[in-house]
């Protein structure tokens, strides 16, 4: 009809009480998902037809969320990657918490934006967590630090700190167009990829990044090190970094700290560690030692989703210098101004957290590490990586009292690299490839059946299975039972060849 006002519309729901009675469905669902995880497989591939599923077309009109859901229980729950589950213990992979899933769900009906503002609760949320880190790791009181992603956006942080805080010239202004000298950092050869990436990224390109030789537990050779700043030095180079490993992907294996600290403040290098996940070691008795001279970083990256059991996705960056931080970062247009008048949502005094970050757009990440930290406690989250340590050398010990087993390397940590050997001392180099190629067909098996997911890696040019035990809900028996059924793959496959 002729100038009849058209309704207006919103994305709530027409019916609030049956959207409440859905997501009490969805708790009750997923509580008992949780509960009952360790059940079933550990991992089972998704199926053609479920693949497919995913090829339909963009819909165009409303479809009931109770069916959205279903879809959801159909074909995604199903087929998850499976670390939430007591036998999964490949790469370096959190479990979660049914807690930490409530707090995302709290956090996602704010929906709060916490790159800046000031008076609103989320960024003291921010801060106090910050504040409780600073604690942990022994950073000074005015030091910062920011939440991220994980370890890949925090360690891309440090590194552009880093530079920025070591060039020679205004990198922020000028680029490294302005950089008469090439700039060099300096990490082992067992530092995680996103290091190299974050260095290509600053355009600092690979070929700056001298990789160092490890000693026999994997640590870098402080030796090497020396040598390598020496020789950039005398090339006309500019060293400007050295990057410390608390905990390797690899081996666990936790670098020398008060060494590197020590070689960083001699040389006026800026000391950067990667503790993605060995950080936390700190709260443990049997850790603690692995990573001595932590507090001595210039910065310090970490992630909680790994080691402190959270939900995907959360880390942190502390950086000790809090003006060279916030320098690198902070960029503040008409439209974004703050701190003026102190009233307000913009007239908070302290800086927002987009002044240490790339992203002004930042989700309210840090409730569900405030709310776990608060429900379970410091001590706790103690035990439980304790727990883990002593879980790994338990996996140990076994291993090295089975002859048709073999471990790669000493356990330092949580990480367990191990192998399937068979029968025989002597081996020839067309035996040991051998070797690798039926681990591999053993870690594939174990996937595939469901019985657990170790991933695979290289030590010294071989292939290991690889274990790090970053889960809560692991128990001995279910290594037990990772171990039975690696000697049963093992030895079905030796005795078919």
């Amino acid at each position: 009809m002729q100038g009849q006002t058209k309704m207006e519309e919103t994305l709530d729901p027409q019916d609030w009480q049956a959207m409440a009675e859905l997501g009490r469905r969805m708790v009750d669902d997923m509580v008992q998902y949780l509960k009952t995880v360790g059940d079933g497989p550990v991992w089972r591939h998704a199926p053609e037809e479920v693949k497919a599923h995913f090829s339909q077309s963009l819909p165009q009109d409303p479809q009931p969320a109770e069916q959205v859901y279903q879809e959801f229980l159909n074909y995604v729950l199903p087929y998850p990657v499976g670390n939430v589950h007591p036998r999964f213990w490949g790469w370096v992979i959190g479990t979660g918490t049914i807690s930490g899933a409530f707090a995302e769900f709290l956090a996602a009906v704010m929906n709060t934006n916490t790159g800046g503002l000031d008076h609103h609760a989320a960024n003291h949320v921010e801060k106090q967590l910050i504040q409780w880190f600073r604690e942990i790791f022994a950073f000074p009181a005015g030091s910062s630090g920011v939440l991220t992603s994980g370890c890949s956006a925090a360690n891309l942080i440090a590194l552009a700190v880093a530079r920025n805080s070591k060039a020679e010239g205004d990198l922020r202004r000028q680029g490294l167009q302005g950089v008469k000298r090439r700039m060099t950092l300096y990490g082992s050869e067992e530092i995680h990829s996103s290091l190299q990436k974050a260095v290509e990224l600053l355009g600092l390109g690979s070929d700056s990044l001298r990789t160092i030789g490890v000693d026999q537990d994997f640590r870098i050779d402080t030796a090497k090190l020396e040598e390598a700043i020496s020789s950039d030095r005398q090339k006309g180079h500019l060293p400007f970094c050295v990057i410390g490993a608390a905990g390797t992907t690899n081996t666990g294996a936790s670098d020398d700290l008060h060494a590197l600290a020590d070689i960083s403040e001699r040389e006026g290098l800026w000391f950067h560690v990667d503790g993605a996940f060995g950080a936390w070691a700190i709260l443990a008795p049997s850790g603690k030692a692995q990573v001595a001279g932590i507090e001595r970083a210039d910065s310090l990256a970490l992630d909680l989703h790994k080691w402190m059991y959270m939900p995907y996705e959360i880390g942190c960056i502390l950086v000790r210098d809090e003006q060279k931080h916030r320098s690198t970062f902070s960029l503040t247009p008409a439209y974004l101004a703050h701190g003026e008048g102190g009233r307000g949502l913009t007239g908070g005094d302290l800086p927002w957290f987009s002044d240490y970050h790339i992203q002004l757009s930042r989700g309210f990440r840090a409730l569900k590490a405030w709310m776990s930290l608060k429900e379970h406690g410091l001590r706790k989250y103690g035990r439980l990586i304790e727990q883990n340590i002593l879980q790994a050398r338990y996996l140990g010990d076994l291993v090295e009292k089975n002859p048709q087993l073999e471990l790669a390397a000493p356990i330092m940590l949580n990480v367990v690299c191990f192998r399937f050997v068979g029968e025989g001392e002597k081996r020839s180099e067309r035996d040991e490839r051998a070797l690798d190629d039926l681990n591999r067909e053993i870690l594939t098996r174990l996937q595939e059946e469901g019985t657990a997911v170790p991933s695979g890696t290289s030590v010294r040019g071989r292939y290991y299975l690889h274990l790090a035990i970053t889960n809560h809900r692991s128990r001995k028996q279910d290594f037990d039972l990772l171990l039975r059924e690696v000697l049963r793959i093992g030895g079905d496959l030796q005795g078919s060849t």
